[in-house]
């Protein structure tokens, strides 16, 4: 046990203070000389479809945010979470990430290699030791105190169980730590949500509406926890961390049952066409119905070859991995299908 607790830094070998997300199309124009309008964008798992937001009113833009609005009820609702008291609507779950370490006692937290990459500095800042976590574990390792797992993984699209996930929260509490669920991806799989079971001590579980939603740009996200750990954060966030127009375009995709599943049908569609176009080409995947991924030796070359043809997708640099998102259109697909073929020729 000693050598899997080994500390470690975050996947993609850079400093603390650089870390590479998708979506940074500029940077890959001036790298690869290409005009930026002409990129295909695949570097993120944001849904190419975005909820069709209303007109905004005028009164979300001339007043200040009002918490009696009632946007945590509705969050409360579309998540599952006990009530509005368990939700705390935040700046993007990027704000909460940035902030929660610092409210949780140091301790040894143990983080997978490669997931969403800013979890690690976040924690090593606040002044925790991060230390790899190995999904297939059934019990924890005594040192850990606090876990972190977006599930289902970003970018690897792992998924864990429900019950392994309170399996690992009851030894965790039992030693006074915390697990944090990261979800932004679950939202095409409601059911397997803990939001339910955020009345329990020592449980936060993130929310991200840009995904699903394809709202990225609202910069809005929510925690859910206990009441108590919400106070803390709320207090250091400070107010308004979620502007009115951001509340409107969320609240109303919230309450859009229909939308929601409609699109949960053709996000499933588009997601096995994309697996079945890297599987033509040989390479095995995983997937979530807004993302695939590959490990395959040849994944780095890919994702160079792909680049040179303006089509932009994730690169993990330590791993050499790469994840692809999903076309946003017909011409979008066409022009993915010929690229993939011509990259590996």
């Amino acid at each position: 046990m000693p050598d899997r607790m080994a500390a470690h830094k975050v996947d993609i070998g850079t400093p603390l203070d650089k870390v590479i997300h998708g979506g940074n199309l500029h940077e890959a124009a001036q790298r690869y000389g290409i005009p930026y309008a002409q990129w295909l964008d695949l570097s993120t798992g944001i849904n190419p479809h975005g909820y069709p937001v209303p007109p905004v009113p005028a009164d979300a833009w001339r007043r200040l945010p009002d918490e009696g609005d009632g946007f945590a009820a509705c969050a409360a609702r579309y998540y599952g979470a006990p009530d509005a008291a368990h939700v705390l609507p935040v700046a993007g779950s990027q704000a909460a990430i940035r902030a929660l370490p610092s409210l949780l006692p140091r301790a040894r937290i143990g983080v997978a290699p490669l997931t969403y990459s800013e979890y690690a500095p976040a924690f090593e800042r606040a002044g925790h030791q991060v230390v790899p976590l190995d999904a297939s574990w059934d019990s924890l390792p005594e040192p850990l105190t606090h876990v972190v797992v977006v599930n289902p993984n970003n970018p690897t699209a792992e998924h864990l169980s429900a019950g392994k996930l309170l399996q690992w929260h009851a030894q965790l509490r039992a030693r006074g730590g915390t697990l944090l669920v990261d979800e932004a991806f679950a939202d095409t799989m409601p059911s397997a949500s803990l939001a339910a079971n955020t009345h329990r001590d020592g449980l936060i579980v993130l929310r991200s509406p840009g995904k699903f939603f394809g709202l990225a740009g609202v910069r809005a996200g929510f925690v859910l926890g206990a009441p108590a750990l919400l106070d803390a954060l709320r207090h250091r966030l400070g107010a308004w961390t979620v502007s009115g127009p951001a509340r409107h375009a969320v609240k109303a995709a919230f309450e859009d049952p229909l939308w929601q599943q409609q699109m949960r049908t053709r996000l499933d569609t588009e997601s096995a066409r994309l697996v079945s176009l890297l599987h033509a080409q040989g390479f095995a995947t995983r997937s979530t119905p807004l993302f695939a991924w590959t490990d395959d030796a040849r994944a780095a070359a890919l994702h160079e070859a792909l680049a040179q043809r303006g089509v932009w997708t994730r690169l993990f640099t330590a791993s050499g991995s790469v994840r692809f998102g999903l076309p946003a259109s017909e011409a979008e697909w066409t022009r993915f299908e010929e690229s993939l073929r011509e990259a590996i020729r």
